[in-house]
């Protein structure tokens, strides 16, 4: 079974931090929904009728759309691909979006799940990153949501924001706790080049957190998670038990994905497809029936580095076995003295022939997938 992940490329505002691919001109919204289902449509074919379990729509910022939108979006899916009964369909929202009629005109549709950029529960911090909603928005979008029947909930909290110390990133927890939504996802505030948190940067205007700060607002993340019976299934998401997102599982298990919209990625098993990063040349694309990607071929090197990146970040760890019999990369043989020295170093651990990181491995996960990469031959 497979996924389809539509990206809607528009925002109210420009977040400090956000450097992914969205406008906020909102004029051309009608004509975006006519050119996503017309890429639905001519790609209907990508997944070679494999049945889709997961839909999720992410941006941008997907709770902008009406639901005539969201509707006529769902119509194409259902009459283009098969969708398995009780398919996990997420939509993203922001907590300014979700009044109580926005909540009731999503729950008629199709979404059963839905993913809450709260960032934060303290004003001063939802200022610094130019979020659109403020702390009482936060609250009050998520207790809507619940007291509306949604009882599969996922909420966004970014730490690592300066602070003298790390009481309000504690208050911000204590407040999760208190709300008692399914899942958590947990992100470290990054500062990318193009933003404009990085162009501050840059004149000296902002000073980001220290790495040491950061990984000890992690360090509590972790703690308070397990003392409140939230599992971590991948290095920045948590749930209660049985709530995982099926839908990034998907992406991290190497499972086909078809993606919709500008700057959308797919993945077919032994390719990737990314469409343009442009909403007026995708839509004009598209006007002529032409589909604006580019294709990059994976090799068996690329996969097996892929398949190392995405599980070891996981609960399930990467399956030594698979990846041997799969792409021929025998990691217990060409890498035996790096893995000897993760586990003496306690980064890792091998059980059931699986490679999985402990809890201080995954402060370095990515620089240990990157070591553990296989080199394409000559």
């Amino acid at each position: 079974m497979a996924g389809i992940y539509f990206h809607i490329p528009f925002c109210k505002q420009a977040c400090h931090y956000c450097d992914f691919h969205f406008s906020t001109n909102t004029t051309a919204l009608p004509q975006m929904v006519s050119a996503i289902c017309k890429e639905l449509e001519l790609r209907k074919g990508y997944l070679a009728g494999e049945a889709i379990k997961t839909i999720y729509f992410g941006g941008g910022t997907p709770s902008l759309l009406p639901a005539t939108s969201l509707q006529a979006i769902f119509d194409t899916v259902f009459q283009h691909y098969n969708v398995i009964p009780g398919a996990e369909i997420t939509l993203e929202a922001n907590p300014d979006d979700l009044t109580s009629a926005k909540i009731q005109e999503l729950k008629q549709l199709s979404i059963n799940r839905l993913s809450i950029g709260t960032q934060s529960f303290h004003g001063p911090h939802l200022s610094l990153m130019n979020r659109a909603h403020n702390s009482r928005e936060a609250l009050q979008s998520i207790r809507e949501a619940q007291k509306a029947g949604f009882n599969n909930i996922s909420i966004d909290l970014i730490y690592g924001i300066p602070a003298p110390e790390h009481t309000l990133w504690r208050q911000d927890l204590e407040q999760l706790f208190a709300l008692n939504v399914q899942h958590i996802s947990c992100y470290a505030l990054t500062i990318e080049p193009q933003t404009v948190l990085g162009n501050w940067t840059r004149k000296g205007k902002f000073k980001p957190a220290e790495d040491e700060f950061t990984a000890q607002q992690f360090e509590i993340l972790l703690k308070e998670m397990k003392k409140h019976g939230y599992i971590q299934y991948e290095i920045s998401n948590f749930c209660q038990p049985g709530f995982e997102s099926k839908h990034n599982s998907s992406y991290w298990q190497g499972v086909k994905y078809l993606g919709i919209g500008p700057s959308a990625h797919s993945f077919n098993g032994n390719s990737r497809q990314f469409n343009v990063a442009h909403n007026f040349q995708y839509m004009a694309a598209l006007e002529k029936n032409e589909l604006p990607f580019t294709l990059e071929k994976l090799s068996l090197e690329d996969q097996a580095n892929e398949y190392v990146l995405t599980t070891l970040r996981t609960i399930w760890g990467t399956d030594l076995g698979y990846l041997k019999n799969q792409f021929g990369l025998d990691l217990l043989v060409s890498q035996q003295a790096y893995l000897a020295e993760l586990q003496q170093k306690n980064l890792a651990e091998i059980v059931d022939n699986k490679l999985k990181l402990t809890d201080t491995g995954k402060l370095l996960a990515d620089q240990i997938a990157l070591d553990l990469f296989v080199l394409p031959k000559d």
